[in-house]
């Protein structure tokens, strides 16, 4: 005789209910109790800060309202981003160049551009003002022709050296040797498999630079040369040395004048210039956010995007 068959014990539901009751616990955020206080410090400070800015009589925050768009500013906020633009369009222009000396094969090229970014990074940009401004006394008259021949046209040099053409001509100089490091520092940046790559197709090496090289470059050259081209805006405030009044000179030639207002006076240069860097930083964002379409599989939202979406996830807007 066969035995009976064996009966299967029923399935316990333990996994099920522990399942159940893990779903049904309240999920409780970690406290971090330190970024609250670091944050209540912080409010605290910030309110003091904003408490001695409206409450200092030394402000004279009414004089700094008269002064802040005066005619007399607005033209030294004028000629300073004249400055800016000139010198950062031959700056640029000339670092390219070094920069493409640098990494060229011929040596003397190397040489040329190494002593280049080593002088100009070595002399102040105040010294080299001063030097261009007094240049005049080396060379009193300037000529166009043959060199170690005959001369086709002669120039007053005090004629041709005005004081914006130095102040631009300084600045220029001075920016195209830290430009050329930051150029020269992006292209070396790019895989070398590119360059191999381009060079299999037969590309010129010019075309190579032009269409592959430059362009996958400049994601890594606009944040270092945006950063050195707000430098670039805060350093011509040196230029007042060579009698041109551009922002900062007009700001130091009203305080001189005006007895008891030199803090609201330079409240109004310091906010100008804190106006003009937000700008700059603004432009960047953007231009990094271009450039980055080739990286990124997704292009990051911009503040106003991501302040919409935070509207549509609280049911303000659709």
């Amino acid at each position: 005789m066969s035995s009976p068959p064996a009966t299967r014990p029923a399935a316990e539901p333990a996994g099920d209910e522990r399942l159940r009751e893990l779903a049904a616990r309240k999920v409780v955020p970690l406290r971090r109790p330190g970024r609250w206080v670091a944050a209540a410090v912080v409010l605290v400070l910030l309110a003091q800060l904003a408490h001695a800015l409206a409450t200092n009589p030394v402000f004279q925050w009414d004089v700094f309202g008269y002064w802040f768009l005066r005619p007399v500013i607005l033209d030294g906020l004028l000629l300073t981003l004249e400055l800016t633009g000139l010198s950062a369009v031959f700056g640029l222009a000339g670092g390219v160049v070094l920069a493409l000396m640098r990494l060229s094969k011929n040596p003397l090229l190397q040489a040329v551009s190494w002593a280049y970014v080593w002088i100009f990074r070595s002399i102040p940009l105040i010294v080299l003002l001063l030097f261009l401004a007094n240049v005049t006394a080396l060379y009193s008259t300037l000529s166009l022709g043959i060199p170690f021949g005959p001369s086709f046209a002669r120039f007053s040099a005090t004629d041709l050296l005005s004081f914006f053409v130095v102040a631009v001509l300084g600045l220029s100089l001075n920016e195209a040797a830290y430009a050329a490091e930051i150029v020269r520092s992006g292209i070396i940046s790019v895989d070398q498999g590119q360059l191999e790559a381009a060079a299999a197709l037969g590309l010129p090496r010019s075309r190579q630079y032009r269409r592959i090289i430059l362009p996958q470059a400049t994601r890594a050259i606009v944040p270092a040369y945006a950063n050195q081209l707000i430098g670039l805006l805060k350093g011509t405030s040196v230029v007042y040395i060579t009698s041109l009044l551009e922002l900062f000179g007009v700001v130091e030639t009203q305080a001189s004048t005006n007895s008891g207002q030199i803090i609201p006076l330079l409240l109004v240069g310091t906010v100008w210039y804190v106006i003009l860097t937000s700008v700059l930083s603004v432009v960047q964002y953007y231009v990094e956010r271009y450039f980055s379409r080739g990286a990124l599989r997704t292009v990051p939202p911009t503040p106003l995007q991501r302040f919409r979406a935070r509207l549509r996830s609280m049911g303000v807007a659709r």
